[in-house]
């Protein structure tokens, strides 16, 4: 058994213990970046820990910060008051208002994770109201957090832009990265909730004792969709469930009472302001003039503190430690890989298929397929070092390779085996968890078969970026 071999083993037992037990997966890929390091590869002690990822450290720490500001600040209520206030009586502008609410956030640095749990008690409560599928919202929910994931100040954006940087993507693909993953993921947003929610509807329909009414508007999707998410032993629950997570709420008096309802008022502060402002600060900081992200977001998280000292404590305390540790030590563990070898010959066996575009396909499959069941931030690190010498292949554009792997390996976050989807689930009633569970699932690997092809040949083949 070769060196590098023994290596990626160890790093797929990490992943591995990451998955299915409480272990930090990062932790446990640092410790045996030493061990492997050291004992397998010969390298002293002080290279390996020279692999460790400070520029990225400092980004993260920064943004994290942050956006603790924001929430201790009460900024985010700030925002989700007044998207309510915006939907007013009109049910479809909930979504759309929760998408952007959600984007918005990853855009100003907060962990994909962390801007969903933050949105969706807001954004299911509303759907309720409004008689929308929480099915149908969670997703939406979650393609914001993607939409806004690839900004400059995301730890996911971080690392795809080192990517794009050492395949010598000019400095405009930053800007261009965001943008595409934006507008992808606004229109899955769209499908996922025009689908879900018809074959709620026709759910509702049944459970009501009414058959559904013919339309020429039936697609496909929605027909197989609604086929494969049946369950004969749940169907008469789940559809009697009116007021579970996969089905919308009814349209009775009281709800309608509860409906007129206004939102509870959230008041405009000068420190809600100066935050706000703080964010659209560092927007402009990072794309208009290009200034590192982690200095930009420590500058701007000092001033909010020096204007009110008392955020510091629970912002600070609020910073999700464990997804940088996680990351961090996944980083850290590659760098050694590329230290002793390992990565160049991995590099090279994609090399030997003789066609980078081919290659860049299989690996939009292997980040989806890895992406679905450990962390997106964890495989866009171990996966950076494969990526950059195909998207540096004269005959393909940087900002298409990345751009189509950056999308393959976040569309599956609505898998129950990731946080996103994981936290969707935990929106679950007790009762509906098997379908919910099953609806996800049948969702990431639809996604899995699906996007890395069309990404692929929009992105890639067709060269457009």
């Amino acid at each position: 058994m070769s060196l590098s071999l023994i290596a990626f083993l160890v790093l797929i037992a990490a992943f591995a213990l990451g998955s299915f037990t409480r272990v930090n997966a990062g932790l446990a890929a640092t410790v045996a970046a030493f061990g492997v390091g050291t004992l397998v590869a010969g390298m002293p002690i002080k290279d390996v820990i020279a692999q460790f990822p400070s520029g990225l450290f400092f980004i993260l720490v920064g943004a994290t910060l942050l956006f603790g500001i924001v929430r201790v600040t009460g900024t985010i209520d700030l925002l989700a008051y007044w998207a309510e206030r915006l939907a007013g009586q009109r049910r479809l502008l909930v979504p759309v208002l929760m998408f952007l609410l959600t984007a918005l956030l990853a855009s100003a640095g907060a962990f994909t994770p962390a801007a969903i749990a933050i949105v969706a008690p807001v954004a299911l409560a509303l759907g309720a109201r409004f008689g929308i599928s929480a099915l149908a919202m969670g997703l939406v929910i979650v393609q914001g957090a993607n939409a806004g994931a690839f900004s400059p100040v995301n730890p996911f954006g971080v690392l795809a832009n080192v990517m794009l940087d050492e395949a010598g993507g000019g400095a405009q693909d930053t800007l261009k990265l965001y943008i595409y993953c934006f507008v992808f993921n606004a229109i899955l947003a769209v499908l996922a909730y025009a689908v879900v929610q018809a074959i709620m509807n026709r759910r509702n329909g049944r459970a009501d004792g009414s058959a559904p009414v013919p339309t020429g508007g039936s697609t496909a999707a929605e027909r197989v969709a609604e086929e494969a998410w049946n369950d004969p032993e749940e169907e008469a629950e789940a559809a009697g469930s009116q007021t579970g997570v996969l089905t919308a709420a009814p349209r009775t008096k009281a709800g309608a009472a509860h409906v007129e309802k206004g939102p509870v008022k959230v008041d405009v502060t000068p420190m809600r302001l100066l935050t706000l402002t703080g964010l659209v600060a560092l927007l402009v900081l990072t794309t208009a003039f290009a200034l590192d992200v982690g200095v930009a977001s420590l500058v701007i998280a000092l001033v909010l503190i020096c204007v009110k000292p008392a955020v510091q404590k629970p912002a600070v305390e609020g910073m999700p430690w464990s997804a940088i540790i996680l990351v961090t030590g996944i980083v850290t563990y590659v760098g050694m890989l590329e230290s002793m070898g390992a990565l160049e010959e991995l590099q090279a066996g994609i090399a030997s298929l003789g066609n980078s575009s081919v290659a860049a396909l299989i690996t939009s499959y292997v980040v989806g397929i890895v992406s679905a069941f450990a962390s997106t931030t964890g495989t866009l690190g171990v996966i950076s070092p494969i990526v950059t010498p195909i998207a540096a292949d004269p005959l393909l554009s940087p900002i298409g390779v990345v751009t189509a792997i950056a999308i393959s390996s976040s569309v599956v976050d609505v898998s129950p085996m990731s946080t996103s989807g994981a936290l969707l689930m935990a929106s679950a009633q007790p009762k509906d968890e098997r379908l919910f569970f099953r609806a996800l699932l049948l969702w990431a690997i639809a996604m899995i078969g699906v996007v890395p092809l069309l990404v692929w040949f929009v992105f890639v083949q067709l060269g457009i970026g």
